[in-house]
């Protein structure tokens, strides 16, 4: 049986380390004494502390500020030289990353379409081969690793780092951090897509300062992130935010997981082609038509969008009526879990200026009044990267918590 460590020197240390790093993530520029004031610590403990996360590469000073009273000081910040930190998501047809450094100042970023056929193995050897293209560019900025995070549309065993199950991507079982680990020799985080871009929301993102919000991730299929009390939910099994597969119409379409009439199946990127594709069945005025008949693997959202801005009629409509689905669901989440916040990501967030407004009406319909009133539903911040993001976030937050404990690794590509 471990024994607690209250009052110990060395837990009270760490935790005062983290404070005066999370006060300099929060207020950039910052002299010691303005650090001690912030914090409530002393300034002699600010100082000391200020002093071994410098030798240890973590805080650079940065000029002399000016002072309202007294002798001005100097200025501290977070080094972006302490470390890299990589995100990396996994998509039903794409692989996107992104290097950062201390700062979270992104430093390079590559994204690629992939084959949704293609085996799980070469789309492994693609993960591989362009995480390794991220070490190499953060060798050119003379950047030590911190971690990895690995975002996912799927169920996921994050302890073990094993993706269970992905149904629009037909994984099932696949051991991820023990992979990887053979390649690489610094920390990987393995986590579903829509919970990673929840926390980054929180600390980072549109979210940032609220302790209760909802994260929906719309693209492929639709995926949920939770922060209640300012920690993310992670459910008994690890398996929370399935808000995809809550079921809408007990007799609707079949979805990839196995059931009938799932969120998803009304409110995802393919249900926005299939009322496109009804549109143009049914005689609606609309250009879509001429890509390849208006059959599905050939449209996107953002040529529907563009569409939508042209004013064409069958794009118009087919937003707008996933836009209501999408406010049924985020209706129920709200009458369920009482946010301040709902967060809609994804790519059909691209969309907002059409299905917004539509989620907001049907909102104010169907959930309770009350609930309304205490909650704003507004779009991702970084957009596409909010998957990315929120994995910076989650090593960032690591490294901001367990500062003299987290390791830098010089890989090499």
């Amino acid at each position: 049986m471990s024994r607690i460590r209250t009052g110990d020197p060395a837990l009270i240390r760490e935790i005062n380390l983290s404070i005066v790093l999370n006060a300099l993530r929060d207020h950039a520029s910052t002299s010691r004494a303005a650090l001690a004031a912030s914090t409530g610590l002393t300034k002699v403990t600010v100082s000391a502390l200020v002093q071994q996360l410098t030798q240890a590469g973590f805080i650079t000073e940065r000029g002399i500020g000016k002072a309202a009273l007294g002798r001005p000081g100097i200025l501290l910040e977070l080094n972006p030289q302490a470390g890299g930190m990589i995100g990396v998501e996994i998509g039903v047809d794409f692989i996107s990353l992104l290097l950062t450094d201390f700062s979270a100042r992104v430093i390079w970023r590559h994204h690629e379409q992939t084959d949704r056929r293609a085996a799980q193995a070469t789309l492994l050897k693609h993960i591989i081969a362009n995480i390794r293209a991220a070490i190499k560019q953060a060798e050119r900025h003379d950047l030590a690793i911190f971690g990895l995070s690995i975002g996912l549309p799927g169920l996921v065993d994050v302890a073990a780092g094993v993706l269970l199950y992905a149904p629009n991507l037909k994984w099932r079982n696949v051991p991820l951090r023990q992979l990887l680990s053979e390649h690489f020799d610094f920390p990987i985080h393995v986590d579903n897509e829509a919970s990673i871009a929840a926390f980054g929301q929180s600390f980072f993102g549109a979210a940032r300062g609220k302790r209760n919000m909802v994260y929906v991730h719309a693209g492929v299929g639709i995926g949920g992130g939770l922060v209640l009390n300012g920690q993310i939910v992670t459910g008994a099994t690890g398996f929370a935010g399935e808000v995809g597969h809550v079921t809408i119409e007990p007799e609707g379409p079949l979805c990839n997981c196995g059931n009938h009439g799932c969120w998803e199946t009304f409110a995802s990127e393919s249900a926005v082609f299939e009322r496109v594709q009804q549109g143009i069945a049914a005689g609606k005025s609309t250009h879509l038509a001429r890509l390849k008949n208006g059959k599905g693997e050939q449209l996107t959202i953002p040529l529907i969008v563009e569409a939508a801005e042209q004013g064409d009629l069958a794009a118009r409509q087919a937003l707008c009526e996933t836009g209501m689905y999408l406010g049924i669901g985020i209706a129920n989440l709200i009458n369920t879990l009482n946010p301040e916040m709902v967060v809609l990501g994804g790519t059909l967030s691209l969309a907002k200026d059409f299905i917004l407004p539509v989620i907001q009406e049907t909102i104010n319909e169907r959930a309770l009044s009350w609930s309304v009133k205490a909650t704003q539903v507004v779009i991702a911040a970084d957009g596409s990267d909010a998957c990315l993001m929120g994995g910076i976030a989650t090593i960032y937050d690591q490294v901001l918590r367990h500062p003299l404990q987290t390791r830098r690794v010089r890989a090499t590509a």
